[in-house]
């Protein structure tokens, strides 16, 4: 079992996998949660488009004074030291951050992914759909702040615990 992680979520503010608006960061060490991070981002390219901000309800003017993601990754990175990541549909994590790393010119490390949303849908063929909100229900989470990347985070850290 995977008992040592760091369960990611990122919320981006237009189709641009680069453009990270939030971070939410939920660190297991021995099966327990031992640390949360969450960040606004200024995002890249800088503009929202409406669809991304009615799914998360950020805007450009919840962003506009927030630290770029190189800057916001400094404190990321003592926290995930030695720590494989999570996510719930990492396609789309791991691309985001690998997007990001390439925008800024930062040197990516070649981080281990691995996808809660693959393992649910191997483990619960028996749910309707493989949401993040309904594998979390079905192990016996509540995510009541759907698209918040720290709350995201923290289900994902939650089914990971069962099923990885």
């Amino acid at each position: 079992m995977l008992r040592d992680f760091a369960a990611i979520d990122f919320e981006t503010a237009n189709e641009q996998l680069s453009s990270i608006c939030s971070i939410g960061l939920v660190i297991v060490r021995n099966g327990v949660i031992t640390d949360r991070f969450y960040s606004l981002v200024q995002p890249e390219p800088n503009y929202y488009k409406h669809v991304n901000s009615s799914i998360h309800g950020l805007t450009q003017e919840d962003t506009e004074n927030e630290k770029v993601f190189s800057k916001v990754w400094l404190n990321v990175e003592t926290l995930i030291t030695g720590l494989p990541f999570v996510a719930h549909n990492k396609g789309f994590d791991e691309s985001c951050l690998k997007a990001v790393f390439r925008t800024y010119s930062m040197d990516y490390p070649d981080y281990i992914f691995y996808c809660t949303l693959a393992e649910s849908r191997r483990q619960l063929k028996h749910l309707p759909n493989h949401q993040l909100h309904t594998v979390a229900e079905d192990c016996g989470y509540i995510l009541t702040n759907h698209h918040h990347a720290l709350a995201d985070a923290e289900a994902c850290a939650e089914i990971a615990l069962q099923l990885l």
